[in-house]
């Protein structure tokens, strides 16, 4: 396996077709994202194909260098990506990340998306870490999942689904960013590659083929996402709980301070086999709708009785 190669992004200033760059806000494995400006001042996120298993680049050029050996899967894999935007460009969907233009320069390819202002539900997690209310999350995945059952769909998977690729807009509102069906198709049609997914939240057939991908694999995400909003941190890797499920249950972690039906919803979502989940996304949402009258996240009997268990636990 190729060890990550370095790779300097393009300067600020720098002029990318219609587009003038003005900083790097990510980079990952897979791809840099900039912040940029079209001609009318009007601000863009901008995501670049390079990932950094196959291409180097140095200061002072724009076209990145790959060794011969790794030239098929870098184009390849850079097939994949235009493919995928092609078909994200048809997506018109408030809860989904627009894109809004995707070209090919500098040897590799480019997708424009419309740029969001607000913060990723990973921010807001650390932020609020154990005092996530259960009104909170439902309102935040319902609405998200309204985005999911378009890309859905289309016969579309997301794949890469995390609090840190779920924005929340300035009035809250949730957007599904980075899609990851394109690193997912490299990774498994180029064995040389590392693998590129999420440990916490890529499903347990993420690890071994890709034949089993459906909804259900999305599904899985969404749950450990939620998982996430409770504990504050990523529930144990899918791959390990294979081996040794070691992941407490929501519905025995969190007893007495939320609903059992969205702590039962979650645990759907996360079963190890695809088939005990919920089969789409439509089927989710009922079960996300579904609540009684008594919120126990503001019970007071069961704040008493968490306290007496942390009490007795010291």
């Amino acid at each position: 396996m190729p060890s990550q190669q370095v790779i300097q992004p393009l300067p600020s200033g720098f002029q990318l077709e219609a587009y003038r760059i003005d900083h790097q806000l990510s980079q990952g494995g897979f791809s840099i994202v900039y912040l940029a400006h079209d001609k009318d001042g009007t601000p863009v996120a901008i995501k670049e194909y390079l990932p950094n298993a196959l291409a180097q680049r140095g200061a002072g050029t724009a076209v990145p260098t790959v060794r011969e050996e790794d030239l098929a899967a870098f184009r390849y894999g850079m097939k994949c990506f235009f493919e995928e935007g092609r078909a994200l460009a048809l997506l018109d969907h408030p809860n989904l990340v627009r894109v809004v233009n995707f070209f090919r320069a500098n040897e590799t390819v480019y997708l424009v998306m419309q740029y969001e202002r607000g913060r990723t539900l990973q921010a807001h997690i650390q932020r609020h870490k154990g005092s996530m209310t259960e009104s909170f999350i439902r309102n935040v995945f319902s609405r998200l999942l309204n985005g999911l059952r378009e890309v859905h769909s289309r016969k579309l998977l997301h794949l890469d689904i995390k609090p840190s690729n779920i924005y929340l807009r300035n009035d809250g509102t949730p957007v599904l960013l980075d899609f990851g069906a394109a690193r997912q198709t490299l990774y498994y049609d180029a064995s040389m590659l590392k693998p590129m997914y999420t440990p916490g939240y890529a499903a347990p057939e993420q690890f071994t083929t890709r034949d089993g991908l459906g909804p259900w694999t999305d599904i899985y995400a969404i749950g450990a996402s939620m998982y996430t909003c409770l504990s504050g941190s990523a529930p144990q890797s899918a791959d390990l709980r294979m081996n040794q499920d070691k992941l407490l249950p929501a519905a025995r972690r969190w007893v007495d301070q939320y609903s059992r039906e969205l702590l039962e919803t979650i645990d759907w979502c996360m079963q190890i086999k695809q088939a005990d989940r919920p089969d789409s996304v439509f089927v989710l949402q009922r079960a996300l709708a579904e609540r009684r009258q008594v919120s126990y996240a503001q019970n007071w009997l069961g704040n008493v009785r968490r306290r007496l268990k942390e009490m007795i636990g010291r």
